[in-house]
């Protein structure tokens, strides 16, 4: 008798989570995904051109809060939980409402998801989202650039549109930003590499892209797992380094699979140490000793620089940061914060009362944001109502 498994994902690890153990497996039957923490990425289908023959209708995902009803009335055996930047109070609390509702609460480890490269590959992870992951994967770029080798990074997946056209994605030139029809979020992430000159993969399917980008065109000789959000690499690594965060110490004790990544670092980087409090910085370096003794640690600086701060001295300041470190990555404080603190500022603007659609749906989601303005993106309608808030007569900081 075949099982049926529902994956519990955000449109990035389930997908992954599926295609390595489950897809062509006949002792599972996937019935569905769900979907958190992305805004409008349930309702879909999983595709049979990437789910496989076992799956000529695909697969439905559904919204995460209807997980309970979803198991009995599809007679779920197991559920995987796959996606990442949430406590282990909430993996525990996802557990029990799985057991509850009568099926086995399931993780997948590095063993049966990860993907051998034929090329060496460096991964870049975090153990939150926000900490400075690929500003480090950007530099380590440059540094391998500077030695004369072609390097292509890849890139954890931000499958937010078409699932069969995001199969395999390759960015080497700004025009390939709007072939590929990506979001804000995306082309914050794909920009600096092709500027810079290195071409950058991402998509679906990993094994294909790992494939693609070891093949690729202008070459390859090192390959740049570029980890989104705190996931472990979907790719074993010659050289696994983990990014840490003082600002919020302690996560990397208290988040999965965070925790994961910092045990499996070779390296780890203690970032924003500019900006962190003392007291941060020595809780996570004693963190880090206590799960990981032999790991490297680094200490990183990241300064914030203006092209003119007489701009931002003694204004008033709309700051506008990365949406995911202010919605699921929790952070209250972002470079825009510290730009304005830094150069002046005479007070944040509150963008709350001029929100509408959207936006303001995601302030009622997430409360703590407080006076920050979020960069949402993920989607036409988002946009939109982003731009709303934005005519209000100030200067922004993004």
């Amino acid at each position: 008798m075949k099982r049926n498994v529902i994956i519990i994902g955000a449109a990035g690890r389930d997908f992954h989570n599926f295609n390595t153990y489950f897809r062509g497996n006949e002792d599972f039957n996937v019935v569905a995904f769900t979907a958190a923490q992305i805004p409008d990425i349930d309702g879909r289908k999983y595709p049979t051109e990437l789910a496989g023959d076992l799956y000529p209708d695909g697969i439905p995902i559904f919204a995460e809060e209807d997980l309970t009803k979803l198991i009995n009335d599809l007679n779920v055996d197991d559920c995987v939980f796959s996606y990442s930047d949430v406590t282990y109070q909430k993996v525990m609390s996802m557990s029990a409402i799985v057991n509850t509702a009568g099926a086995n609460f399931m993780l997948l480890g590095p063993r049966d998801t990860m993907v051998k490269s034929t090329k060496p590959l460096i991964a870049v992870g975090a153990v939150r989202t926000g900490c400075g992951k690929s500003q480090t994967s950007r530099r380590i770029i440059e540094l391998l650039m500077d030695q004369g080798l072609k390097v292509v990074a890849i890139r954890h997946p931000m499958p937010y549109g078409n699932l069969v056209e995001q199969k395999v994605q390759r960015f080497a030139t700004l025009d390939d930003l709007v072939k590929h029809k990506c979001t804000v979020e995306e082309m914050e992430e794909y920009e600096p590499h092709v500027v810079r000159g290195n071409v950058i993969y991402a998509g679906v399917d990993y094994e294909a892209i790992l494939r693609a980008a070891e093949q690729d065109t202008d070459g390859c000789d090192v390959v740049i797992w570029d980890g989104g959000n705190n996931d472990f690499p979907f790719y074993t690594p010659d050289l696994n380094i983990t990014v840490v965060d003082p600002h919020r110490p302690g996560d990397e004790l208290t988040y999965y699979p965070g925790e994961v990544t910092l045990r499996l670092a070779d390296v780890v980087v203690i970032n924003k140490i500019d900006t962190a409090s003392p007291e941060g910085i020595q809780e996570v370096r004693d963190n880090i000793a206590k799960v990981n003794p032999t790991a490297v640690v680094v200490d990183g600086a990241s300064p914030i620089k203006v092209d003119d701060p007489s701009l931002i001295k003694g204004k008033k300041v709309l700051v506008v940061e990365d949406g995911p470190t202010l919605t699921h990555g929790g952070m209250k404080i972002g470079a825009g914060v510290v730009a304005a603190q830094k150069f002046g500022a005479a007070e944040l603007v509150d963008p709350r009362p001029f929100t509408v659609g959207k936006l303001s749906e995601t302030f009622e989601i997430y409360p703590n944001i407080g006076s920050l303005l979020p960069a949402m993106g993920y989607g036409d309608e988002q946009l939109k109502t982003l731009k709303l808030p934005l005519i209000i007569p100030h200067v922004m900081l993004l």
